[in-house]
């Protein structure tokens, strides 16, 4: 499909969203009388409306009021659009406390424009403050594609102190089959959901009575996390990088200098008093690596550093958007900082880069593209500076064969920046790998090195953030792959079945031979399922766990000294001997395969 032919369906759908959501109010107000009612705007994939309720509702409402706005759909009403003063706005609006403080806050002389419902004989049905646009007449909304969805809570105009709404989420589409397909859709997003499938696989847990936002790493979890950094480690290694370990606390002297006091302390947590001194638990890594820096002199031979680290850090959100592993409070950011010539510069942009790129196809991720954030009003840093790193991040984005998109004023005040998104298997979009410019904390550290003049000048230094915390990479990890890991990362690789009692010994000895076998590449996790359940149940149980192999072993397997290979999608792979299969198992984890 054509670009123009996209934005003309995202229009069309879009007016069909914001109409449904009027008409989701109308039938609200009409079903629940002394209803007060706040915005209502379309959204990605759907709309939703607040309101002032005089009762609780819960999802049991929900048929009743969808009942009504079919029948409203299928009055056939008009919208019409009509243009107001403030003050004749305001009367019209006079017991609607919501609209009445919105239009107190346009321009004395501007239009206002409110929406109205007609039905056929002309009478006025609804009406609501609203800038537009609508469809012209419901009948171009399909009554049988849409489905509201949810309720939650939310404060008027996003503000704590302010009253509480109830908003009522929903979704419209042009037909009703591309209602299915995106509910078909919503049950697969609802299957992988990472805390779901976390539950299911042990791999994690948060508690709210411990404090929350922060994660727990479970056995399971803990084997991926160990398998995913030390492949990080690895391969930073033969990049050359060098791996940093700082403290996680700092006084209040390293957090001015820094700025972060400054920019940043709403986000930062109390500080602890030690000595008289105040010191803060760290919110980034960065200006711990700055004063390894300044430990000693260096020279240009010394450039580039290129130093990495996986350092926790303390970040304070709000509890209302907390999300599992996907917005946290403590997090472990793989953060590394490269401090560069000026000449440098461009050279260091393409390697990194290259090197994020790399990791993230490892991982299974094919679809990627890259946000050149440029320069924002408020920045520091000579325009030169800029100019040449933005032009430095576009080659390198160009010469990778990336597409990019710009994304105006995008930039930190310090630096332009390229984000790199990913697409998962459901084709959602995620925001991870940071490439950031920094002039400011090389000045406000006063980072120098000695140049082929013999005089001391400023380096250049490049945050880059791979992964942005194990914590959310792996969220999404699982959500990418429903659980169903490759098998080099996966918490359990594999599971050997007996068919029955009697062969409990053998499947001993082949997860034993196995363990053996394999020990030089992995410590894996290998079981022998030795419980009383019948064997379709242990074949289930070790599906739900997401094992990709299951060796199934009775009489002819034990005479033969091989294994029968069950993969955990149901398929069968011929049968192996014990060795054979250790050499299978170890080709696929050395080639990180993303295959069984």
């Amino acid at each position: 499909m054509s670009e123009n032919k996209k934005s003309d369906v995202n229009e069309k759908l879009a007016k069909i969203r914001h109409s449904t959501a009027h008409i989701m109010a109308q039938a609200v107000v009409k079903l629940f009388p002394g209803t007060k009612t706040a915005i209502g705007p379309s959204i990605e994939n759907g709309f939703y409306y607040d309101f002032l309720l005089p009762r609780p509702i819960t999802a049991e409402d929900l048929p009743a009021i969808e009942a009504e706005m079919k029948k409203i759909i299928d009055s056939r009403q008009d919208f019409i659009r009509l243009t107001f003063n403030r003050k004749d706005a305001l009367m019209l609006f006079s017991r609607e406390q919501f609209k009445t403080e919105l239009i107190n806050e346009f321009p004395e002389d501007e239009e206002i424009t409110v929406y109205e419902n007609h039905d056929s004989d002309g009478s006025v049905e609804w009406g609501d403050l609203c800038r537009g646009p609508h469809v012209a007449n419901t009948r171009e909304i399909n009554s049988s594609a849409f489905r509201l969805q949810s309720i939650a809570g939310a404060y008027w105009r996003g503000d704590e102190k302010r009253p509480m709404l109830t908003r009522i989420y929903g979704t419209a589409w042009e037909t009703p089959k591309d209602l299915k397909a995106h509910l078909a859709f919503l049950e697969e997003i609802e299957k992988r959901d990472h805390r779901r499938v976390g539950k299911e696989m042990d791999l994690f847990s948060t508690h709210e009575e411990a404090g929350a936002g922060l994660i727990y790493w479970h056995p399971n979890g803990g084997r991926m996390r160990v398998a995913i950094e030390d492949f990080w480690r690895k391969e930073h290694y033969r990049n050359g990088y060098e791996i940093l370990f700082t403290p996680h606390i700092g006084k209040s002297w390293l957090w001015e200098t820094s700025g972060h006091l400054g920019f940043y302390r709403e986000n930062m947590y109390s500080p602890m008093e030690i000595d008289n001194q105040n010191y803060f638990i760290k919110p980034m890594n960065c200006p711990f690596h700055l004063l390894i820096y300044n430990n000693k002199g260096h020279s240009y031979r010394d450039l580039p550093l290129r130093w990495a680290e996986l350092g926790t850090v303390y970040r304070y959100e709000r509890s209302g958007v907390l999300h599992g592993l996907l917005r946290v409070r403590g997090f472990t950011q793989d953060d590394a900082h490269i401090i560069c010539t000026p000449q440098q510069m461009e050279s260091e942009i393409r390697e990194v880069l290259r090197f994020s790129l790399n990791i993230w196809k490892v991982f299974g991720f094919k679809e990627m593209k890259a946000y050149l954030a440029t320069k924002p009003e408020s920045s520091v840093g000579e325009q030169k500076k800029w100019d040449d790193a933005l032009e430095s991040l576009r080659r390198a984005i160009e010469a990778e064969g990336l597409p990019y998109e710009i994304d105006e004023g995008g930039g930190a005040f310090y630096g332009p920046k390229i984000d790199i998104k990913i697409k998962d298997a459901l084709g959602r979009e995620w925001q991870m790998s940071t490439i950031q410019f920094d002039f400011n904390e090389p000045e406000l550290f006063n980072l120098t090195f000695v140049d082929t003049d013999g005089q001391h000048k400023r380096p250049y230094m490049i945050h880059r953030a791979l992964f942005g915390s194990l914590e959310r990479f792996f969220g999404v990890l699982i959500e990418h792959f429903g659980g169903a890991f490759p098998v080099w990362i996966a918490p359990e690789q594999t599971a050997v079945i007996p068919v029955s009692e009697a062969f409990n010994g053998y499947a001993q000895k082949v997860a034993e031979e196995l363990r053996t076998l394999t020990n030089e590449v992995h410590n894996l996790r290998i079981t022998a399922e030795l419980n009383d359940d019948r064997l379709n149940a242990k074949i289930r149980i070790c599906q739900t766990r997401k094992i990709p192999y299951m060796l199934v072993v009775g009489q002819k397997e034990a005479d033969e000294g091989t294994v029968s290979i069950r993969l955990r999608d149901g398929r069968q792979l011929p049968a192996m001997k014990i060795e054979e299969f250790a050499s299978y198992l170890i080709e696929k984890i050395n080639s990180r395969s993303l295959e069984l």
